[in-house]
C-alpha cells in the first residue's frame, strides 16, 4: 500500500518511522528538514509538499499540531486535496475541533475522498514503544483498510463509531487526563507538605481508590513534561471548552486546569 504521512513532530515522527520500517511505501512531509532526514534513513520517500503526498498515497495521515495547520496541509494549491485522487482515504490524527474535521470531510467528499478521524493517545513514549491507543471514527471499510497501518504503532485500536466520533472520544479523554493533572498536583502537594514521602504517596494512590496513571507516577511524569506539553494541553483544553460550549455544557474543572497549567506543568 502506498501511504503518506504529514506532520513529524514528537509523536508523528515515530508513528511514521514505525510504518516505514514495517515495509509500507511511505512518503513523508514536514516543514522541517531534521525529521525528514530521519524518515529517509528509515526508508521513506520524501515529499516537497502536502500535494505531493496526496498524489503518491492511497492513505494520507495527518498529525499536525492544530486546526490551522490541518487546514493548511489539506487546502490550497499545495494541499493534499489538490493532489489526491478519488478513492484516497485521509486520516486525521490531530486533536482539533470536530468542526474542522467536518469541514475537511465536506470538501473531500466532493472529490470522492474519504476523511476519517483517528485520534491517538500515548505521546512520544507510546509511539516509540508501539503502545499507542487509537480512537477511530470511520466507516467499517475504511477502518478495515487502515487498521494494519495503525497496528505498526499500537495494539489498542478502537472504532468509536462513524466519522467524527474519534475526535469526540479524544476530547473527552484529554479532558479527563488534564483534570487528573490538577488532582494529582494538589494531592501530592498536600501530602508532601504534611511530611510524607512522594514515592510513598504514589504507592498509596496506586493501591487505593484514587488510582490514576497520572497520580501514581507523578514524580516521573513531572520530570518528563515541559513547555511543549504545556502548550499542547492548553490547546487541547481550549478545544474541550469550546466544544463543551457548543453542547451547552459547563466544564469548570477543565477551565480551572487550563488557568493553572503553568503551575501544573513546569
Amino acid at each position: 500500500m502506498k501511504t503518506g504521512f504529514i506532520g513529524l513532530g514528537v509523536q508523528g515522527k515515530y508513528l511514521a518511522i514505525n510504518q516505514a520500517r514495517a515495509g509500507y511505501d511511505l512518503m513523508a512531509y514536514d516543514v522541517r528538514t531534521e525529521p525528514l532526514e530521519e524518515l529517509a534513513a528509515a526508508g521513506a520517500k520524501i515529499a516537497e509538499s502536502s500535494r505531493e503526498v496526496g498524489q503518491h498515497s492511497e492513505v494520507v495521515q495527518v498529525c499536525v499540531l492544530d486546526d490551522a495547520q490541518v487546514e493548511r496541509v489539506m487546502f490550497g494549491s499545495d494541499g493534499v486535496l489538490a493532489g489526491a485522487a478519488a478513492g484516497t482515504i485521509v486520516v486525521i490524527h490531530s486533536t482539533v475541533r470536530p468542526s474542522t474535521i467536518a469541514k475537511v470531510a465536506d470538501a473531500a467528499v466532493k472529490q470522492g475522498i474519504e476523511v476519517i478521524d483517528a485520534a491517538v493517545s500515548g505521546s512520544e513514549g507510546g509511539a516509540r514503544a508501539k503502545t499507542m491507543s487509537y480512537m477511530v471514527g470511520s466507516s467499517e471499510a475504511a477502518f478495515a483498510k487502515c487498521r494494519p497501518l495503525f497496528e505498526t504503532s499500537g495494539t489498542k485500536i478502537v472504532r468509536t463509531g462513524g466519522p467524527g466520533t474519534g475526535i469526540r472520544a479524544k476530547i473527552a479523554h484529554q479532558l479527563i487526563i488534564c483534570v487528573n493533572l490538577l488532582a494529582a498536583h494538589e494531592g501530592m502537594l498536600l501530602g508532601v507538605k504534611a511530611g510524607l514521602d512522594a514515592q510513598t504517596l504514589e504507592a498509596v494512590v496506586r493501591d487505593g481508590m484514587a488510582q490514576s496513571r497520572v497520580a501514581e507516577a507523578w514524580s516521573r511524569i513531572r520530570t518528563l513534561m515541559g513547555p511543549h506539553a504545556r502548550a499542547v494541553f492548553y490547546k487541547d483544553l481550549q478545544v474541550c471548552l469550546e466544544y463543551g460550549h457548543e453542547l451547552g455544557l459547563s466544564l469548570p474543572g477543565a477551565a480551572l486546569t487550563q488557568q493553572l497549567l503553568d503551575e501544573l506543568v513546569p
